[in-house]
This record gives structure tokens, sequence and C-alpha cells, in this order.
């Protein structure tokens, strides 16, 4: 039997330390040992996207990467997107183009949103659908999900600093 490690990071701003197998992943780190469910397991082999997070500053598919390899690192989760009883304009944009349905993909496509915003925030369409690619939806088509995007990217101009990836 594997040793477990301990592993400390910084997840959406918080210091944290917790144990994993060095097989674990970070997906099943955060949602079984920490209780971060908000980010969600879709196909567990890195194909569709619906455990994006951000990884220091970079959006990673959480079933790929061990946790043990966070140590040290910033982990930026869904949980970390609104402030409390507050959405973020990225969610208030979802909701407003109904660009969700059944929910699983949506946190992968809200930390991937923001990564790409914080790098590219007048993103062409184009732009909008090469970054998305990685990211599956089986309910809503994609239409409605890259005018949610070109919304957020729209009034990111309006929101305080950090709230829409860093505008």
């Amino acid at each position: 039997m594997s040793r477990k490690r301990v592993v400390s990071c910084t997840i959406n701003g918080s210091e944290q330390q917790f144990l994993c197998e060095p097989r674990q992943t970070l997906l099943s780190a955060l949602r079984d040992t920490l209780d971060m469910t908000g980010t969600k397991e879709g196909c567990s082999n890195g194909n569709c996207g619906a455990c994006t997070v951000v990884l220091d500053g970079r959006p990673v598919v959480s079933c790929l990467v061990l946790a043990v390899e966070c140590d040290g690192s910033r982990v930026e989760t869904i949980e970390g997107v609104a402030e409390p009883e507050k959405l973020a304009p990225v969610q208030n944009a979802f909701l407003e183009n109904a660009a969700l349905q059944c929910g699983i993909c949506t946190p992968g496509f809200i930390m991937q949103t923001q990564a790409l915003l914080k790098d590219n925030p007048n993103p062409t369409e184009e732009e909008i659908r090469f970054f998305l690619a990685g990211n599956l939806c089986r309910c809503t088509g994609y239409d409605k999900i890259v005018k949610a995007v070109q919304q957020t990217a729209e009034t990111a101009g309006a929101c305080k600093p950090g709230c829409c990836g860093g505008h």
C-alpha cells in the first residue's frame, strides 16, 4: 500500500493542507477529500473538460493532474468564482443566455472562460470557440455558451478587479 502524502497548496485564495494517495487525482482530492464538489467529473480521461480548474494561472483538466503535483501551487475552482450570495458576471451571463442545462459541463466552461478572458479580454468568436474546444456540452450546443462568453467580455470593464478573470 502506498503511503499518503501531505499536500499544501492555495485553493481559491485559502491555504489548504490535505493527505492524499500518490496516485489520487486533483479532481478526486477536491471532491472526495476537500468536499469541494463544484468541479464535476465527466469522462475521467481528459476529453470533456467538465473538471477544468485553473492551476497556477493555467486551465487544466483536474482528472489528469495528480494531487501531489499541486504541492505549493495555486488552484482556482468554481467555488472561488462568485462572492457569497452574489454570482460573478460570467455566471450571470451563462444564466441570462441559457448557456446551461444539466450543469455537468458548466463549471469547466466557466473556469475556461475565466482563463480566456484573463489572457484575452476581447476575444473574437473564433478565438472563443477555439479556446473552448476542449470542453464538451451534450445539452445546449455551443452558440449560447459562446454568447455568454461574449457578454462577459463586453461587460468585464464594469467588473471589479479579479471578478472576470482579472479585469
